[in-house]
């Protein structure tokens, strides 16, 4: 397929993604239930530039995780996320950007490109991983793996958010049209933070 049809089928995804809500999330009804012993601290990740990442370090907050990528629609949502971390993070908040190029080839870049795009466009502060898989099968990111055995539910295009509690446990999939900043999730950030952190 010719370049310029990939980007225009790509971009005509984004759009019918806008209008239809197609990214609130696909259902996995076959997802294992998630491991009691696990949570989201017990796994490590790789940051950005490639420095090993244990999300242990975050025990005792909430966290969010959003798929994210640079050439999507919903990329103007890096401005929001960066607000929501600034409002929150002394509040017991961590957002956490993971790059994904799973929906319509929209994070082709490198980690470095990535990075740039980030902080040059959006001033991307919070916490960025090194790309990942989201979609089920073979090189599926663990962590998401465990994410939509906890919640039954996988982004189905980018800026899909995971909302986690303090404990670790995922509370609730929001899907690419809610906004970061909106009443929804702001709600539920404030319950999920209302919570005592475990000792």
């Amino acid at each position: 397929m010719p370049p310029m049809s990939k980007k225009l089928i790509a971009s005509t995804l984004g759009v019918v993604s806008l209008v239809t809500g197609f990214g609130a999330g696909q259902a996995v009804p076959a997802a294992p239930a998630a491991p009691k012993d696990k949570s989201l601290f017990s796994f490590k990740t790789a940051a950005l530039d490639g420095a090993p990442v244990d999300l242990a370090a975050y025990k005792g907050k909430a966290v969010l995780v959003v798929n994210v990528a640079s050439k999507c629609g919903y990329t103007p949502q890096y401005a929001d996320l960066e607000t929501l971390w600034k409002e929150y993070k002394d509040k017991g908040l961590v957002v956490i950007g993971f790059p994904c190029n799973d929906f319509g080839g929209q994070e082709p870049g490198t980690s470095s490109e990535i990075g740039e795009f980030c902080r040059k466009n959006y001033g991307v502060s919070f916490p960025m991983m090194s790309k990942v898989q989201t979609k089920a099968g073979e090189g599926q990111s663990e962590i998401y793996s465990f994410l939509a055995a906890a919640t039954g539910k996988l982004p189905s295009w980018n800026f899909g958010k995971y909302l986690v509690g303090r404990d670790g446990v995922p509370v609730a999939f929001y899907g690419s049209g809610v906004k970061p900043t909106g009443d929804e999730l702001r709600k539920a950030i404030d319950t999920a933070l209302a919570v005592k952190p475990v000792s």
